[in-house]
């Protein structure tokens, strides 16, 4: 994948968690209609134009080669919600995106979100979020007008609040909710967890968080750290936590230039919460990767899946027993560690695709596999999120 596929899926952990702590003491611009459909990419009661309501049909590869699709069915009367936060996609020519879904983001709503609808009622909020046309602008040293303006800056997370608001008024009624982010949408979600919920009565409804591709800060031996009242998942029984990682092939690490996998100070460590062992240890990864294009514009993957068949055609692939994970500490960087186990003897692809390539091939290990954190663990997630939606429910009040 070339390196603006990289740019299109999140910001860097530190710009993120800049913008977001400004964020809280910053007015924006005029405030979104969250009461209107066309603010938000899924609702439960969006009808045209939902972005949840896609095809999530799957091929099941397993290690001999024998294939089985896998239909997804979605449950209406989930009891509980989820509400995600998209990272950045945007490719609109401003400084901050317009409040009108491109391609960019109905799909990566697809890979990262909707298969979650499985076990809870799905909401997603469009929010202006600083463009990618800005943020090359950025990095070329040559910044749009205004984008150093710091209500530009700050639109996006003010957007993320009134929609988060929005629903708890109008559509939560005491439900148990799961917050789902990856990369800038975890930044934003780390400041309104912070600044919005911890501590707060609304945190009784937290049934957890789910950061992806981010460095949320612990403090060393804790579970708590900028967060104060909500800790790191150790069950699927448990909720009012969080989960949080960034993934690195084991044959990749972090090099000392990595973006994840550092925490702030040297009294804190990048948490990492292992969707496939919460717990701790190896676990194996029940990841549904993707069989076209992420997003707009992007290559789709060029693996062959079966060596001698044709590739399926179904928008998404497991593959069961090909990938475990754990979260390790290695060279003062805390992440989700993740080997392929590599069979050459099976007809059953021994590679998964996810770098961030460079033109000319090279591989930027700074970044890891950030391109598909969420893919390599959805099929943990969604089962995590069903065993906690029913502690939640127990433990109701």
């Amino acid at each position: 994948m070339a390196l603006k596929v990289l740019a299109a899926l999140g910001l860097s952990a530190g710009m993120m968690l800049v913008a977001g702590a400004a964020a809280a003491q910053t007015q924006g611009l005029p405030k979104n209609d969250y009461g209107d459909k066309a603010s938000w990419l899924c609702r439960p009661d969006k009808i045209a134009g939902n972005a949840c309501k896609v095809d999530l049909s799957t091929t099941v590869v397993q290690a001999n080669g024998k294939e089985s699709v896998e239909a997804f069915h979605a449950d209406p009367k989930a009891p509980i919600d989820c509400f995600y936060v998209y990272p950045t996609v945007s490719n609109d020519p401003g400084v901050i995106s317009d409040m009108n879904p491109g391609s960019e983001e109905t799909n990566v709503v697809k890979v990262q979100f909707a298969r979650l609808g499985a076990k809870c009622r799905l909401y997603a909020p469009m929010y202006r979020q600083i463009t990618l046309t800005a943020l090359r602008a950025g990095i070329a040293g040559k910044p749009l007008p205004g984008q150093n303006d710091p209500a530009m800056r700050t639109t996006g997370y003010n957007d993320v609040v009134d929609a988060w608001n929005y629903y708890l008024a109008h559509d939560n009624h005491g439900r148990g909710v799961v917050l789902v982010g990856h990369s800038q949408g975890s930044g934003v979600l780390t400041q309104v967890i912070k600044n919005e919920i911890d501590g707060k009565p609304v945190q009784a409804r937290l049934v957890s968080a789910i950061l992806m591709g981010t460095r949320l800060p612990v403090d060393k031996g804790k579970d708590l750290g900028l967060f104060q009242h909500v800790p790191l998942c150790k069950s699927a029984a448990q909720v009012g936590c969080v989960i949080a990682y960034a993934s690195f092939r084991d044959t990749v690490p972090p090099p000392a230039n990595s973006r994840f996998g550092k925490a702030p100070n040297e009294n804190q460590v990048a948490a990492c919460t292992n969707p496939a062992a919460l717990g701790g240890g190896k676990g194996e990864l029940h990841a549904y990767l993707s069989n076209s294009a992420p997003i707009s514009g992007a290559a789709a993957p060029k693996t062959v899946w079966v060596k001698g068949k044709p590739n399926p055609t179904t928008p998404f692939i497991s593959v069961p027993g090909l990938l475990t994970s754990e979260c390790v500490e290695k060279n003062g960087f805390s992440y989700m560690e993740v080997h392929v186990n590599a069979v050459p003897a099976d007809p059953r692809t021994d590679s998964i695709e996810g770098d961030v390539v460079l033109p000319g091939g090279q591989v930027s290990a700074d970044w890891g596999l950030h391109l598909i954190d969420a893919n390599l663990a959805m099929g943990n997630l969604v089962h995590i999120v069903g065993e906690e939606s029913k502690a939640w429910i127990h433990g109701k009040p």
